[in-house]
């Protein structure tokens, strides 16, 4: 392969590195980066650096730049491996995959908003509506998972707290019909604690701070996240997000994607309740539980659309059923309705982030759909896996986050040097072979 750059950028491609040591290779990637190269190969591989800035290198000019070329055409780029990935999937009519991993902050969630911007700009020559308007739901869908599920952490502002998995489907002619999206594994512990410096999920700041007077007080909120237990802990926490032009971006997406007004309305009723939930307080007499200001059970018996009586009943009272068929119900000890209530509310986020994929899905999925008739339908799945990260306080999430992150690394490791040793043997190369373990 030749050199695309010159030596004043280093190596290209860590391939080509005359001694492959760490230190050579982190002297390489350091200089690269020194000179604003972000990206550089390990053969089909690229690695990426988050430069924390802006770059100018994203443009229709470069998206025009890489569009048909092979790999090693152009220096190496994201847009490269998109490319490769799209090329692949239409001249083979074969399903493929690009896995986008890394610790938090690394810039895995950019990533895969600009391989979806490059397929989005490559495709679709022919201008069709209801392409543009399946791309534009794919686009846009971004945003809204963003909103729900991503949050400030110590070492990201944007880090994604759920993993996604997104299938874009294309018919015979290459052109993106469809979708669907596989959210697993939301952090929901963070709905009601987060770590010192860090935020609750971004849709809570969204809407006290960008919804408007109007809004929020049908909601029975006011525009301050420190007047709620929940967002409390990062009220003050400085961030590069703007909360009141991202909730504008959101609702935005929400329209475009074709949430109607009522289903926009519910989510923001529900993220109001989990709110005012927070904030109940208890008393106990030493026998029973009660509500401290009955006014904000009321509030949320109103926007969920329940009996208030039934509201407070679930809050301090759990039901048994024995095995003889007899319902018992047994009043919570003071902890224990704090820790239900929570229980309660995690669930309730969950459900609710769960419905917004789901609803996203049920426009984007490509419906009757007929080989014989429309030609063999591929997919191009994207994988962007949630970061590493330690925490002084590890949720289990957090826990089952690094596992799966570890796992990952050793799946990646496993095939590419698989595909690698295979290729040696192939061209008859001599090499010590590397026995793969298996996990």
């Amino acid at each position: 392969m030749a050199e695309l750059e010159g030596l004043e950028f280093g190596k290209s491609d860590f391939v080509l590195l005359d001694e492959v040591t760490m230190e050579q290779f982190m002297e390489n990637l350091k200089l690269r980066f020194e000179k604003g190269r972000i990206y550089t190969y390990i053969g089909e591989v690229v690695v990426s650096v988050n430069p924390y800035r802006r770059m100018e290198i994203y443009g229709k000019d470069t998206i025009d730049a890489y569009r048909g070329r092979e790999l090693y055409e152009n220096p190496p780029h994201l847009y490269a491996v998109s490319d490769a990935a799209y090329k692949a999937m239409k001249r083979r009519a074969k399903d493929t995959c690009i896995v986008i991993s890394g610790e938090s902050g690394a810039g895995k969630t950019e990533a895969s908003k600009y391989i979806m911007q490059y397929i989005a700009a490559i495709t679709n020559p022919s201008q069709r509506a209801e392409v543009e308007s399946v791309k534009n739901v794919l686009l846009k869908s971004n945003c809204v998972l963003e909103a729900f599920g991503n949050a400030k952490t110590n070492r990201n502002d944007n880090s994604s707290r759920f993993g996604k998995y997104m299938d874009i489907n294309f018919n015979f002619n290459g052109e993106p019909t469809g979708g669907h999206i596989n959210n697993y594994l939301l952090e929901k512990s963070r709905v009601v604690q987060q770590q010192n410096g860090e935020r609750n999920f971004h849709s809570f700041y969204q809407l006290l701070r960008g919804g408007s007077d109007e809004l929020l007080q049908s909601l029975h909120l006011q525009n301050d996240p420190a007047a709620f237990i929940y967002t409390k802990e990062g009220a003050a926490t400085a961030t590069s997000n703007n909360d009141r032009a991202s909730h504008k971006a959101v609702m935005s997406a929400l329209e475009v994607i074709g949430f109607s007004a009522e289903e926009i309305n519910s989510i923001y009723q529900i993220l109001a309740s989990i709110l005012l939930l927070g904030n109940l307080q208890f008393e106990s007499d030493g026998e029973s539980v009660q509500i401290l200001g009955l006014e904000a059970v009321g509030h949320v018996s109103e926007l969920t659309a329940t009996e208030a009586d039934s509201v407070r009943k679930s809050l301090l009272f759990r039901t048994v059923a024995t095995g003889g068929g007899e319902v018992i119900e047994k009043g919570h000890t003071e902890q224990d309705t704090c820790c239900g209530r929570d229980a309660f509310v995690k669930a309730l986020y969950e459900r609710l982030f769960g419905w917004i994929v789901s609803r996203i899905n049920s426009v984007i999925e490509v419906k009757d759909y007929d080989p014989v008739l429309h030609g063999k339908n591929t997919v191009i799945g994207v994988l962007d896996i949630y970061g590493f990260e330690i925490f002084d306080n590890n949720s289990f999430e957090q826990f089952c986050i690094n596992y799966c992150n570890e796992k990952l690394q050793q799946l990646f490791i496993e095939l590419i040097l698989r595909q690698e040793q295979g290729e040696y043997q192939r061209e008859g190369i001599t090499w010590q072979h590397v026995t793969l373990l298996q996990s």
